[in-house]
């Protein structure tokens, strides 16, 4: 049968198929119900018995470590490719994630960003000589065309190599006015303004070393031709008559009570306004023709994003901001009370999906610092739900601020506290609720017998081949994310299962 089936065209084996298919179905429609019982009882028995033997190759193997065998091969430990396809945004995921994580399972539906054009499109491929500069000096060169500056509390800089990039405290974007003043030199997206291209092409490579001069050159042309925050500014101070008139790029999708036409063509989708007076909202962005003070965006605002990296959105495409409402999975209508979270915008614009380029995962160091700076973003709409919603999440209540006034006696000298509950995660409340849990397991089971660390290899094969043209594990942290989590989960269930005395609830403990 083996040397029949060897010589078989393609279309004698699709023939054969097709006849074991019919007599199978055939087979099948003629059964009893007692016979498909018994068919399906004995394909559970050979599924058990094959599950059976796949264990007992790991029961007590830590014991007998053998550096020979390939563990990762195992097929209860290999987690496959990225094969499942989300049925609502087609994106790739493993088979143990979570359905709705990447598009909240049909409720987030957003514009597709464009594959850019070029030179950025041969740039960050990867392949070039030219390329591998440019992807090894991404932020110097986003630096150069940045239109806010980026600002932390504290960046965290250790000796040597760190394929990460981490911050402490408080993330910030600011920014000033359209023109400098007579004694300072033009920044960030005052050098848009310099009238003579070159000129502002020699300030950018000046201000950044490391940076190629051609590049910057080409990466100019290409954002005064695309990007349309450049055309908004070009085009609003020249009708800017006087130094009182601002610019307002207004934080939200549908500016409330503005006229529909301000500008004779649409840019920004006409969110922006040349303006005189105060009638504009605490979270929208004020440009000012000259002035040397800086101002915050606020990171609510649609236009955080791009303009601090116009390297990545390049057309200037919207970020998150509050308008972004769910739609609903079943009719494709838009549901006008919930509105998606900055966590589900993000997740969806950093998934896989089929047949689209995801420019935003090509961009290496720059899509670390822009992760980074999404989750601060992430981070402080939580923290501004817990602060707005303190009478809902039952403050009052908690021991601790009925201690302070009891100590004190006056609760005007308290000032405004604000309490994290418990499923903030990281608060002092979330971790004192995960010790008591830890606590209450040892009481009930007895204290543990095994401490196990489980580290991520950045050479498994499950991360390798998710890796784009050129690129190194260090480049791809949502991979080595995703990847470990995954490891993760499974080798929980391997411990859980084969140690009867540990309850199930313990893998909430581990994750």
């Amino acid at each position: 049968m083996t040397a029949d089936r060897a010589a078989e065209t393609p279309q004698q084996e699709q023939e054969r198929r097709e006849k074991d298919r019919a007599r199978h179905a055939g087979a099948r429609a003629a059964e009893t119900p007692q016979q498909t019982r018994s068919r399906s009882e004995l394909q559970r028995t050979r599924q058990a018995a094959v599950r059976t033997a796949q264990w007992t190759f790991l029961e007590g193997e830590a014991f007998r470590y053998d550096p020979t065998k390939v563990y990762d091969s195992h097929p209860q430990l290999c987690i496959g490719r990225m094969i499942k396809h989300c049925l609502h945004c087609n994106a790739l995921k493993w088979p143990g994630e979570a359905p709705g994580m990447c598009c909240s399972n049909g409720k987030v539906k957003l514009p597709a960003l464009k594959t850019p054009p070029e030179p950025l499109e041969s740039l960050t491929s990867g392949r070039l000589a030219e390329s591998k500069h440019f992807l090894e000096n991404i932020r110097r060169y986003n630096s150069c065309f940045q239109m806010t500056s980026f600002g932390v509390s504290k960046e965290v800089i250790q000796p040597g190599y760190m394929p990460t990039f981490k911050v402490q405290g408080q993330v910030y974007h600011r920014v000033g006015s359209l023109l400098a003043s007579s004694d300072e030199e033009p920044k960030f997206l005052q050098i848009y303004f310099m009238g003579d291209e070159r000129k502002q092409a020699e300030r950018r490579y000046n201000t950044n070393p490391g940076t190629r001069r051609s590049i910057i050159i080409k990466l100019q042309e290409m954002l005064h031709q695309h990007n349309s925050y450049v055309r908004l500014f070009k085009t609003a101070i020249e009708r800017m008559p006087t130094d009182e008139h601002k610019v307002v790029i207004r934080a939200d999708k549908t500016p409330a009570g503005e006229h529909a036409r301000r500008f004779n063509e649409s840019l920004v989708d006409e969110v922006a306004v040349v303006m005189v007076g105060s009638e504009f909202s605490t979270r929208d962005i004020v440009l000012e023709k000259k002035n040397s003070q800086l101002k915050t965006v606020c990171e609510t605002n649609r236009a955080y994003d791009a303009l601090q990296y116009p390297l990545i959105f390049w057309e200037g495409e919207d970020g998150y901001h509050f308008t972004n409402k769910q739609v609903d999975p079943t009719t494709g209508e838009t549901m006008l009370h919930k509105k998606v979270s900055a966590m589900a915008f993000y997740a969806y614009r950093i998934m896989v999906r089929n047949a689209e380029v995801n420019h935003i995962l090509r961009c290496r160091q720059l899509f670390h610092q822009f992760i980074v700076d999404m989750y601060a973003k992430i981070e402080a709409e939580r923290l501004l739900f817990v602060r707005t919603h303190q009478q809902e999440l039952r403050v009052d209540d908690y021991i601790h601020l009925k201690d302070a006034i009891a100590n004190d006696g006056k609760a005007d000298n308290i000032g405004q506290l604000v309490i994290l509950p418990s499923t903030f995660t990281g608060s002092p409340r979330h971790m004192h609720e995960y010790t008591q849990d830890a606590m209450t397991y040892v009481r009930n089971y007895g204290r543990p017998d095994l401490f196990l660390t489980f580290t991520c290899n950045p050479k498994w094969e499950e991360i390798k081949r998710e890796l784009m043209d050129d690129q190194t594990h260090s480049d791809r942290h949502d991979v080595l994310a995703r990847v470990f989590k995954q490891k993760l989960t499974v080798l929980m269930n391997i411990i859980t299962k084969n140690t009867c005395v540990w309850s199930t609830q313990m893998l909430d403990v581990f994750n």
